[in-house]
């Protein structure tokens, strides 16, 4: 019985939602790459590293990124970007290995050597075997190519995304099992939503940054159940306010949700943004990233560690925060799953993921103009990007200190 209630109340640690899209798809050209990050490894930041042949930014778990060197997601100054999300199908691990146990040390290798998807289709083919990866490993550049890699220990199957016999639809949407595996792996529910979400937003020409970050990482529709907690139908005075927290996109085990944005084929690599949500995304904000390689890189702040080896970026540690007061039911066994809807989103407005949708709005408007006159410009500047930094760094601290003082008081 007790191993009954284990299988049937333990998700996997390593679960993750993720797209690649074609510039062929989106409303600017510009390829995209999103994951939805799900880990036991809940304090993220952003690292700039000096690769040994490109400098690259990228999400790192923040308790072990120096002595483990893995990076989850991630983009380098050649403009090419890549991520992974775990299969549960493509092996068969041996009692007490870890599965995909190279995974993320995959992707900061390659940032560190590739340009293009043909030279990680190279590095994944000149790959010692057995490799000991086992996911769906995402690809863009900064010459429009755009792929989903299949990997397993041996081999690899590659879906074009430029490809309309791959992705008839311009887009690739990948969870935790493979097309080219066997039996069901894991995510299910969640790429029928994600597929649901892309497919409508393909279809009216809306498969952007924002659209992404908006509507599918807050995407509390669980179309097994036939449920969609945004409905007003789901707060108070017709319910408790409470459910439980099963097969949404987001999860409380989501570290974070990002989402490269390309450049056009003839456009500098810099101009490649990647719009970062770390933290769980209900309760946090998404800040732009740019590999501006003016003394050594420059990240916004709240997304770097503060720190020595122990600290965490500021925007996880408040974004961390508000979900434990979302999650705050632990009466027992098993209750850690009990999400207080209603604190994240209710009928007056004032939900977390309400208040802070306004605040990534703000983000969202002073950025685009900015991004735009960098492009027609053919490159960044620096002193506008601090200036960009400095301002939403004031934005959103007084808006978390806001928050974190109503939490406080309602504990």
């Amino acid at each position: 019985m007790l191993i009954a209630w284990v299988c049937l109340t333990t998700l996997p640690a390593g679960a993750c939602t993720s797209a690649v899209v074609s510039g062929k798809a989106t409303p600017d050209g510009r390829p995209l790459l999103w994951k939805h990050r799900d880990t036991d490894f809940l304090r993220n930041h952003v690292a700039y590293v000096q690769g040994e042949k490109y400098a690259f930014v990228a999400v790192v778990n923040s308790d072990d990124f120096h002595h483990r060197r893995e990076a989850w997601i991630g983009m380098n100054e050649a403009g090419f970007a890549l991520m992974n999300t775990q299969s549960y199908n493509l092996e068969t691990v041996k009692e007490g290995e870890e599965r995909g146990a190279a995974n993320g040390r995959i992707i900061y290798r390659a940032l560190e050597i590739c340009a293009t998807v043909d030279d990680f289709r190279h590095f994944l083919d000149t790959l010692a075997k057995p490799s000991l990866i086992e996911a769906n490993l995402g690809v863009i550049d900064a010459k429009g190519g755009a792929a989903m890699f299949e990997v397993d220990y041996d081999s690899y199957v590659m879906f074009d995304a430029n490809n309309p016999a791959d992705a008839p639809h311009g887009y690739i949407v990948r969870t935790n099992f493979s097309v080219s595996g066997t039996g069901p792996g894991a995510g299910q529910v969640r790429y029928l939503e994600a597929e649901r979400r892309f497919k409508q937003a393909a279809d009216d020409g809306n498969l952007t940054p924002h659209f992404i970050l908006h509507d599918v990482s807050r995407s509390f529709r669980n179309c097994k159940l036939g449920i969609d907690l945004r409905d007003a139908a789901f707060n108070p005075p017709h319910t408790s306010g409470w459910f439980v927290d099963q097969d949404f996109i987001p999860r409380r085990s989501t570290s974070c949700s990002v989402v490269v944005q390309g450049v056009k084929p003839g456009e500098a690599a810099e101009l490649t943004t990647m719009w970062t949500l770390l933290g769980y995304p209900p309760t946090g904000v998404t800040l732009p990233v740019w590999l501006k390689k003016t003394g050594g890189g420059e990240l916004p702040p709240l997304l770097a560690r503060e720190g020595a080896a122990g600290t965490t970026s500021q925007l996880c540690q408040w974004s961390q925060a508000l979900a434990d007061s979302v999650f705050s039911y632990h009466a027992g066994m098993g209750t850690e799953r009990y999400l207080h809807w209603e604190k994240l989103y209710n009928a007056s407005g004032t939900g977390y993921m309400q208040q802070l949708e306004a605040t990534e709005e703000e983000v969202f408007r002073l950025t685009a103009p900015l991004l735009e006159r960098w492009r027609q410009a053919g490159g960044i500047s620096a002193e506008e990007m601090r200036a960009l930094h400095r301002r939403l760094q004031t934005c959103l601290h007084h808006r978390y200190e806001t928050l974190l003082n109503e939490s406080s008081n309602t504990l």
